[in-house]
């Protein structure tokens, strides 16, 4: 039988519109399902838009807009992203949707019924920009959230749901050592598990109606309260399959095999949402795969500062290929990484236009009539060493294992110098080249899609080899056709 994959994607908020930060993720999370489809996995990719922040609704009043009118706008705008980065997910789930609400009161009854949720009057600072409290000793030294310096914590007091987080404690370091859940890199393992070494405090997760302000998932059974955003949206990666409204897709399709996401929310998926499925008894997740941050000449991407890189500008101006090559070979995947306009343009001539281009020039004029190579399949193309970086998601890594064989493969031509050659020697060489250039192109199907297409295309006597399978299944296209 065909094995599953199921991969998500963070869930933005969708207060405002996407920067080149989430096209870095929405990448990552693409060359992961066409790769694991190249390998013959029955995949599904969901991200989906978390609309149920109290920060959407302050983005709203402060536009004019009414708040669903305004969510659903740039909602739209992170699916456009999407397209035009020519990622593909199989389902994008909205917070706001019935569906979700449905699921995500499902889970807290859940969660209730283990006797994990009680109320109890609460004071504490209130990062809107985290949607979380945090304690001082968790600020720095401004008494600043570290993930939003600069912005003002709000001391919040009112009477809240919580949830007893203190209560797993030692069932998550033991999950987190065992690698029952895997975190990668082992170093934000690491942080965690440090985490871990001071005693979990229970965690708020609910508001109230007033601060806010009637939106979101009501609580079940107390409709003066809304359920704390973080315990709804990470719900999305169950509610888009089913959770708590079709349990014959869910129970296919959890528990997910990757949870992709950034540094700045690993407390959240390493430590909050096992946490949630514990007390709820439900099958966690296989692993996190937590990726750093895009800078802009070394500092945080931020509105105050001015310097938020928007991705449809690039898209405008540069090849999407072109773009994706960019994220996934400049950016360390586990690491922070600078961003540079000069730097994509450098790379998109040195490696996309003198290395790949020239080589795909050079040999194609000696094409001879008559010639036909055998047909090589991903799997094939796909040595032990490229297999390793894929499966720890080192992209780029991989793709300097690629482009090594360009270089060689650009050697090879030109010691054989096949302009000098005819007949029977002019055959062997290029159909030695053309077995190289096909191998390529290959491994570049899961980062490059077009360009791998049109090599592909252009130099193997067949239409495709191996290509990846996109999920058509009647379950999941029923899923597709609910969110149209």
């Amino acid at each position: 039988m065909t094995k599953k994959f199921y991969i998500t994607t963070a869930i933005p908020y969708v207060n405002a519109r996407p920067h080149i930060g989430h096209a870095l993720e929405f990448v990552q999370a693409d060359v992961i399902a066409r790769y694991h489809r190249l390998l013959g996995d029955n995949v599904l990719l969901l991200s989906g838009g978390d609309e149920n922040a109290v920060k959407n609704v302050q983005a709203a009043e402060k536009a004019g807009i009414p708040v669903q009118k305004f969510i659903d706008a740039n909602t739209q705008l992170f699916r456009d992203l999407a397209e035009k980065l020519n990622v593909r997910f199989d389902v994008f789930q909205k917070g706001s949707s019935k569906q979700h609400y449905q699921s995500s009161q499902k889970l807290w009854k859940l969660c209730e019924a283990s006797g994990d949720i009680y109320k109890k009057s609460y004071e504490g600072l209130y990062c809107v920009g985290c949607e979380t409290f945090y304690t001082k000793d968790e600020l720095d030294q401004n008494g600043e959230c570290f993930e939003h310096p600069g912005k003002k914590l709000e001391n919040v007091s009112e009477e809240n749901y919580f949830f007893r987080l203190s209560k797993y404690q030692r069932q998550l370091i033991d999950l987190i050592s065992h690698d029952t859940l895997k975190i990668i890199p082992e170093f934000r393992k690491n942080e965690m598990l440090s985490f871990l070494k001071q005693p979990l405090r229970d965690i708020s997760i609910s508001r109230t109606n007033e601060r806010a302000k009637n939106w979101g998932v009501p609580v079940p059974d107390d409709p003066t309260q809304r359920i704390y955003v973080w315990f709804d949206a990470l719900n999305i990666y169950q509610s888009g399959i089913g959770f708590g409204w079709d349990d014959k897709t869910y129970n296919r399709w959890w528990p997910a095999d990757v949870h992709v996401i950034g540094k700045g929310i690993a407390r959240f998926h390493a430590i909050y949402w096992p946490a949630f499925l514990l007390s709820a008894k439900l099958s966690l997740p296989k692993s996190l795969f937590v990726h750093g941050y895009l800078t802009v000449d070394g500092k945080k991407m931020s509105k105050t500062v001015g310097n938020v890189i928007d991705p449809f500008d690039l898209i405008t101006k540069y090849e999407v290929d072109t773009l994706r090559y960019y994220l996934l070979r400049e950016i360390p995947t586990t690491d922070d990484g600078d961003f540079s306009k000069r730097r994509l343009k450098e790379l998109a001539d040195a490696d996309i236009a003198n290395k790949l281009g020239d080589l795909v020039s050079r040999i194609k004029p000696f094409w001879p009539d008559g010639l036909t190579i055998n047909q090589i399949s991903f799997k094939e193309a796909a040595q032990k060493e490229f297999i390793q970086t894929m499966n720890e998601f080192r992209f780029n890594d991989a793709l300097a294992f690629v482009w090594e064989k360009i270089k060689k493969a650009q050697k090879y031509i030109s010691e054989k110098e096949p302009w000098k050659l005819s007949d029977t020697p002019l055959f062997e060489v290029v159909n030695e080249a053309n077995r190289q250039i096909i191998i390529i192109a290959a491994l570049l199907q899961p980062f490059l899609p077009s360009m791998s297409k049109t090599i592909i295309e252009g130099f193997s006597p067949w239409s495709k080899i191996n290509p990846e399978i996109h999920t058509g299944d009647p379950i999941t296209q029923g899923l597709l056709n609910t969110r149209k």
